[in-house]
C-alpha cells in the first residue's frame, strides 16, 4: 500500500498578518501563550510601543540596578500612582455627590409645585403625601400641626397645644432641628398610628414659625435610609417651603 505525502497547507491572510505583526507569530498560533523570548524580540523591533500605550506602565514594575537601595524613580512612579488613584478616587465622589444635589433639586422643585398646585389645606397634605412617595421614595408621611382643634377632613391633623402627644417631642422642638434615626415607639405611635411598627427610620422635622407650629415626619421601611450622621440641609428647606405653603392655607380658612 502506497503511503500518502503530507498535504501542505498554505498560510492563510491572517496567518502572514500575525506574523508581520510578531516574529513566530505563526508559530505562536500553535501555542496559547507567548514566550518571554518573544515579548522581548517584539518590543525590541518596536521601541515605540510604550509611547503609545502609557497606561500600562502604571500597571507594570519595573526594577533598577541599585541593589537593596530603593530607587528614586521607582519611589516617584509609586507615588505618582499613588497620587493618580487618590484623584480618580476624589473626581468620582465629587461626580457622585453633584449627581445626589441634582435629584434632590428637581425632587424639591416637583414638591414645590405640588404645594402651589394645591387650594386647600387638606389638598395640600394630599399633594405632599403623593410627592414623598412617588418622588422620594418615602414609605410614611405625617403632618402635625399645633393648634386649636379646628374641623380638618384629615383626622389627626391639629394636635392640641397642651396635649400629652407633645411630650415625646420635647427634645426636638426645643432643639428646632431635624433629628433622624429610629423613633421612639410613642413617637412613632403618634405619627403613623397602627402603621407604628412597619417604620425602622424616620426623620423627625419641627417646623416652628411665626404663624406656624408642628412636626412633619418622613418614615421608611429600611432602618438605614434616615441615619443619625445626615445632612440637615434639604430637610431644613423641605420644612421651609412646605410651612410657607400651610401658613398661606390655614390663613385662607
Amino acid at each position: 500500500m502506497n503511503e500518502q505525502p503530507p498535504v501542505m497547507t498554505q498560510p492563510t491572510d491572517l496567518d502572514e498578518e500575525n506574523a508581520a505583526i510578531l516574529p513566530g507569530a505563526v508559530a505562536v498560533m500553535q501555542s496559547p501563550e507567548l514566550t518571554s523570548a518573544q515579548v522581548e524580540d517584539y518590543l525590541r523591533k518596536h521601541p515605540e510601543f510604550f509611547h503609545e500605550h502609557l497606561s500600562l506602565l502604571e500597571h507594570m514594575s519595573i526594577p533598577h540596578p541599585t541593589g537593596s537601595a530603593v530607587s528614586l524613580i521607582s519611589k516617584q512612579l509609586e507615588l505618582f500612582r499613588s497620587r493618580h488613584h487618590d484623584m480618580e478616587n476624589q473626581l468620582t465622589a465629587l461626580i457622585d455627590i453633584a449627581r445626589d444635589n441634582d435629584t434632590s433639586l428637581n425632587r424639591m422643585h416637583k414638591l414645590t409645585l405640588a404645594l402651589l398646585d394645591s387650594t386647600t389645606l387638606e389638598e395640600a397634605v394630599a399633594n405632599l403625601d403623593v410627592v414623598l412617595s412617588e418622588y422620594f421614595l418615602i414609605d410614611f408621611v405625617a403632618v402635625r400641626i399645633i393648634k386649636h382643634n379646628q374641623d380638618a377632613a384629615i383626622t389627626n391633623l391639629f394636635i392640641e397645644p397642651d396635649s400629652k402627644d407633645l411630650e415625646p417631642f420635647a427634645a426636638e422642638l426645643a432643639a428646632n432641628q431635624p433629628k433622624c434615626g429610629r423613633p421612639t415607639i410613642a413617637q412613632a405611635r403618634v405619627l403613623f398610628g397602627e402603621l407604628a411598627f412597619e417604620v425602622k427610620s424616620c426623620a423627625i422635622i419641627p417646623l416652628a414659625f411665626t404663624e406656624l407650629e408642628g412636626i412633619l415626619a418622613i418614615g421608611s421601611r429600611e432602618e438605614g435610609r434616615f441615619h443619625y450622621s445626615m445632612g440637615n440641609l434639604f430637610l431644613n428647606q423641605m420644612s421651609e417651603i412646605i410651612a410657607t405653603r400651610l401658613i398661606t392655607l390655614l390663613q385662607q380658612r
